[in-house]
């Protein structure tokens, strides 16, 4: 990888997936600020299955980055390009959000997630989808 871009996209990208490990093995138990919530109630209770299973993910958006950027794989270049362009739109709509409780556009405001949501968690996807647009693009190289 022959730019920071992609060097600190794929560092993120780590971490958030070491971060995942950790909470799936009861980091921080009984952390509210992990998932949206209702009257102080979690809309949902992620498994230790399921928080692994992002944490996986995370691990290969991160390789995904790394090879769109730099390490050949024998994959075509333009579809490591597609991909990483499709992680980008997928980390937008992220940031974007679901209108409700996720997201730039949430109505469910005051609860500690909806706080860190749009301080930390929003503007952390839409940088990330930044840089992987840039990288799939070639400019993050």
């Amino acid at each position: 990888m022959k730019s920071v871009i992609p060097v600190l996209v794929c560092s993120i990208f780590v971490l958030l997936s070491l971060w995942h490990v950790r909470m799936a093995f009861g980091g921080m138990a009984g952390e509210s600020a992990a998932v949206p919530s209702v009257n102080g109630k979690p809309i949902f209770v992620p498994s230790r299955r399921s928080t692994l299973f992002v944490a996986l993910l995370l691990l290969l958006f991160a390789a995904l980055v790394a090879a769109t950027a730099a390490v050949r794989l024998g994959i075509p270049a333009a579809v490591l390009s597609w991909l990483s362009h499709a992680l980008a739109a997928g980390l937008l709509a992220r940031a974007i959000g679901e209108f409700r409780y996720v997201g730039f556009f949430k109505r469910i405001r005051g609860t500690r997630f909806a706080v860190l949501d749009t301080m930390v968690y929003s503007p952390l996807c839409l940088l990330l989808a930044a840089g992987v647009a840039a990288v799939a693009s070639g400019h993050g190289i």
